[in-house]
Order: structure tokens, then C-alpha cells, then sequence
């Protein structure tokens, strides 16, 4: 099929799929999808385990769409510049030390501990994979995805200051945890990565993407506030996440960040000094309007994916024990910078507990587990990965609303 065809598919079925949710199950649009996805993937490998003709046409669709790719390099700029675009920036601000430090300390620290207990975990299970590759699992793992936290986390009824700590972090934490990834990567594969080359790395692509994606939003600002014209605006904030995301990844640094820091920047002081009424109000519209659309595409994405991962019983075993140890690396890792800090600012009840079941991971750890290279561990790092990620939004994203308000009446 070509690209035209496969998007088509993915559309159509897409809008069915969001149709079914808002008319009769009633779901948030993203879980609802995954959902119906999921229910209608499982069938078709029960059906297919019977009679192959019928989830061949799917396994090849699904299999001729490069995840990876698509999230990593298509859908994940433009879904960051929307979250960043509507962040107030002197909320952000004053939580830049929690989300700072949850966005690098909080990523390396799961990233040893999920990894670690990883090790224990296979070696418990005879599975023969060697600790870098764990490593690389905790690494693909750790960060919060933007994608599902700012879908579900929206009408979650927690307080603002801890939504901007949750968003801001996810917003921040996926690119360094994207930047570690590839490191480790290189580590594992024998590409001449070493431990300097990955700190180096790190910050370079850190910083860089930090600068361009200044740079990138102040000539965007520049050229907002020289025109009155909506359809041109929008334009040039398309151009943002296309051509900018294009250019980060060809100069090496992060693209995700890059849109994080230019849709601060446009969503903030662009919005206030350079756009009038008109413009903000269709801005916001348009930008809306891509996020639910790609957000739709990708859960379904996610949700078929399972026609194509292969799952065996020790699979699903690894994957259920993996779950608590990875709720305990997550409490750890933000346990640990919340402790730090409380020296210096005061926290909102039941932080820990809060930042630890809304750290939802969704498509970026799923990408990152697809492109592993082929090897005897790739099929095991990206089943698991699967399932906690299946785990993460159905489980935690669809109860995080009710334990927000368990916790803050049983403070009350």
C-alpha cells in the first residue's frame, strides 16, 4: 500500500473508532480508541490463529507502517508544540526546579533502577540478556509520555501547580530520555559509545536542542508580530514543527525539545504581543484540532500494534512482574528530587504518590522498543514494553482521576 493508502486506513478507522467511544462507551477520546483498538486486534489473532486470510491484510498494513519513524520523526513534534503551546510559561517557571530536576536526575535514577531490577527479574526467568540492554530498557521506559499524560491529565481535578509539575515534566523528560536511549544504544551495540561519549551526548544534544528551538520560536515570534493574518500565523507555526523538527535532527540536537522550547515561546510571548484575538482564537482551534487528530491515529496505532508483537506465556509473566517493580522505580526516582527540594519550597499533599500514578508511559516507549535493532533480546524488551505501556494508559490513565480525589478527601 502506499503512504496515501495507509494513511487513509488509519484515518478512516480512527474517526469509526472515536465515533463508537463518544456515542457509546464514553471514555476519555485517547483511551476509548486504544481501547476499541486493542479489543478488535485481540479478536483478529484470535480469529486469525483459525483462519490466517483474515488478519494478513492487517499484519501487512500494520507491519508496512514504521512506527518508530512515524512517532519519532512525524506525529511527535507536532504533539509536543501543542502540549508546550498552551503551558503558561510563569507557571512552568515556577516550577522550573522540580521539573528540571524530575526531567534528568528523576530519568537517570528509574533508568538505573527499572534497569537493575530488570537484570534480576530475567536472570530470575532465564531469559539471557545482558545488563546493558536492561539498561536500555529502563532508559525506554522511564520517561513520561506527553502524549497520554496531557490527554488523560486534563480533567484529572488535580491541584494546577501539581498538573504544571506532571506536564512539564513529561514535556522535558521524554527528550532526554530519548537522548540516553540512543547513548545507551550505542553502548549495547558495540558503536563506540562510552560513558563519556553518552554524558557528552546528553548535554550536547540537551542544550542544542534547548538554543535551537530559542532560536527557531524567536524568528517565528519576529515574523508573528509583522503580520495581521491568521492563515499566515498558523503557517508559520506548521513551519515551526516541520522544517524546525527537520533541521534539529539534522544538526543533532533534540528535536523534542526544540518544539517544547518554541511552542513556550510562541504560546506565550507570541501569543500576548504578537497575535490578535482572531488569531489566538483560530491558533488554538487549529492546534486542538491536530493534536485530538494525531493523538486518535496514534492510539489506534498502539492498539493494533499487538497483531504484530508476539507474546508468549513467559512474556506476559515478565510483563506482570515488571509492572510493581516499575511503579517502585518511578516512586524512588521522584521521591528522591521531591525530598531534595523540600529543604528550599513547599509541595502539595500526596506529591510522591501523585507524580508516581500519573507517569503514564504510552507511544514514545513503544517507538523506542520497535527501533532496537534485531537481536535475541529485541522480541522480549518490546513485549514487555507493550504491556506495561497497555498497563500504564488503561490502568493508571483511567484511574488517576478517581485516586487524585481518593487522596485529596482522605486529606480533607
Amino acid at each position: 500500500m502506499g503512504v496515501f493508502e495507509i494513511l487513509a486506513a488509519l484515518i478512516t478507522v480512527a474517526a469509526l473508532f472515536a465515533w463508537v467511544n463518544h456515542r457509546f462507551i464514553h471514555l476519555p477520546n485517547t483511551i476509548g480508541v486504544m481501547l476499541i483498538s486493542l479489543v478488535i486486534s485481540l479478536v483478529l489473532v484470535v480469529i486469525g490463529q483459525v483462519r490466517h486470510e483474515f488478519i494478513e491484510p492487517v499484519r501487512s498494513l500494520l507491519e508496512s507502517v514504521d512506527f518508530d519513524t512515524t512517532l519519532l520523526h512525524g506525529m511527535l513534534g507536532a504533539l509536543l508544540f501543542a502540549g508546550a503551546l498552551h503551558l503558561n510559561l510563569n507557571d512552568l517557571m515556577g516550577q522550573r526546579l522540580v521539573v528540571a530536576m524530575l526531567a534528568t536526575a528523576g530519568v537517570i535514577i528509574s533508568t538505573i533502577l527499572v534497569g537493575s531490577a530488570a537484570w534480576l527479574l530475567f536472570g530470575a526467568l532465564d531469559f539471557p540478556i545482558d545488563f546493558m540492554h536492561c539498561l536500555l530498557f529502563g532508559a525506554l521506559i522511564s520517561p513520561t509520555d506527553p502524549i497520554a499524560v496531557g490527554a488523560i491529565l486534563r480533567k484529572a481535578g488535580i491541584p494546577s501547580s501539581l498538573y504544571i509539575k506532571i506536564t512539564g515534566e513529561s514535556l522535558f523528560n521524554d527528550g532526554i530520555g530519548v537522548v540516553l536511549f540512543l547513548g545507551l544504544l550505542g553502548f549495547a551495540t558495540g558503536h563506540g559509545a562510552s560513558a563519556g561519549h553518552i554524558a557528552e551526548l546528553l548535554g550536547l544534544e540537551v542544550a542544542g536542542g534547548i538554543a535551537f528551538g530559542f532560536v527557531i520560536g524567536w524568528i517565528a515570534y519576529l515574523m508573528l508580530r509583522s503580520v495581521d493574518s491568521y492563515e499566515v500565523e498558523i503557517l508559520i507555526t506548521l513551519a515551526i514543527v516541520t522544517g524546525g523538527y527537520a533541521l534539529a535532527h539534522k544538526l543533532h540536537v533534540s528535536g523534542p525539545l526544540a518544539m517544547v522550547v518554541a511552542g513556550l515561546l510562541i504560546g506565550n510571548r507570541g501569543r500576548r504581543l504578537a497575535m490578535s484575538d482572531r488569531t489566538r482564537t483560530r491558533l488554538d482551534e487549529f492546534w486542538e484540532l491536530v493534536d485530538e487528530f494525531l493523538n486518535a491515529i496514534l492510539f489506534v496505532l498502539i492498539g493494533a500494534e499487538v497483531i504484530v508483537i508476539g507474546f508468549t506465556g513467559d512474556y506476559i509473566l515478565a510483563g506482570v512482574v515488571a509492572i510493581p517493580l516499575i511503579l517502585a522505580s518511578r516512586w524512588i526516582s521522584v521521591s528522591l528530587p521531591v525530598m531534595v527540594l523540600r529543604r528550599r519550597r513547599a509541595f502539595s499533599p500526596h506529591v510522591t504518590k501523585i507524580l508516581t500514578w500519573a507517569g503514564l508511559r504510552g507511544g514514545i516507549s513503544v517507538a523506542l522498543a520497535l527501533s532496537l535493532p534485531s537481536g535475541p533480546e529485541r522480541g522480549l524488551l518490546v513485549a514487555l514494553t507493550y504491556f506495561v505501556v497497555l498497563f500504564s494508559i488503561l490502568v493508571q490513565g483511567l484511574t488517576v482521576r478517581r485516586f487524585v480525589a481518593r487522596l485529596y478527601r482522605t486529606t480533607d
